[in-house]
């Protein structure tokens, strides 16, 4: 006869440090004044609690519950379905290698591969110094720059196994990293806060902030007509073996 032990049931979330649990209801009702209906602020609440502590945990979502007059069980339904929530510790910095079928097969999962045994961890593991998560992507929607890497949500365009190599170890050691486009990098306890509506305000961040990248723009130039002017678009890999493509 097998014995089967349900365990001991979960104890209720811990609450937020008293001083902390003021400054995020602080900043919460900011959020929600922004929408006719309270529980339309889930989304950045959610944000908002995974700046505090790098994922969401139990506390913020009974945080999130109780500020938004909603169960545990229906702020977790919604924590549990976006990847962009994490539910354990997770780095400052998360690197997303993309590993859908364009990038996979323009080395994607090369680089994943590669990475794993550089940093010695699996698929949202993090590594031991707490400086960085790896997961794989479904897609980072820049296929027109396949291979792509993103870290807390930058773009990092055309990458190979080396330079994205390069790329970890550089944060890893706190070397000042700058993604092909968008403003410099932040941590991700950072990035959550810019998330949840508030503003980056590091000077200079929203004048770095970058858009579409020529290879981007390319289909619409065409499209109104400007396809004798548009130029050729080379593949920094390219340059070196002299192959260009349009």
């Amino acid at each position: 006869m097998t014995e089967i032990s349900l365990g001991m049931p979960q104890l209720p979330a811990p609450d937020y440090p008293a001083d902390v649990r003021a400054r995020l209801e602080a900043d919460a009702k900011e959020v929600i004044a922004r929408y006719p209906d309270s529980r339309s602020a889930l989304l950045p609440l959610l944000h908002l609690t995974q700046s505090e502590e790098g994922y969401v945990s139990r506390t913020g979502i009974r945080f999130c519950a109780e500020v938004l007059g909603l169960t545990t069980a229906e702020v977790t339904a919604v924590a549990t379905f976006y990847t962009m929530y994490r539910r354990r510790p997770s780095g400052d910095y998360q690197v997303g290698v993309c590993t859908n079928t364009l990038c996979a097969v323009m080395g994607g999962d090369a680089i994943f591969e590669e990475l794993k045994e550089h940093l010695g961890v699996e698929n949202n593991g993090t590594t031991p110094d707490g400086k960085v998560t790896l997961e794989h992507i479904e897609c980072n929607a820049a296929c027109d720059y396949a291979p792509v890497v993103m870290v807390n949500w930058e773009f990092f365009d055309n990458q190979t196994p080396a330079s994205a190599k390069d790329l970890v170890d550089d944060l890893r050691a706190g070397r000042p990293v700058a993604p092909t486009r968008g403003a410099r990098l932040c941590t991700y306890k950072e990035t959550a806060r810019i998330l949840a509506g508030f503003p980056d305000e590091r000077e200079g961040a929203v004048e770095e902030s970058g858009g579409a990248g020529p290879a981007s723009l390319i289909g619409l130039r065409i499209a109104r007509g400007e396809s004798a002017h548009h130029g050729k678009v080379v593949h920094p890999r390219a340059e070196a073996s002299g192959e260009e493509g349009e």
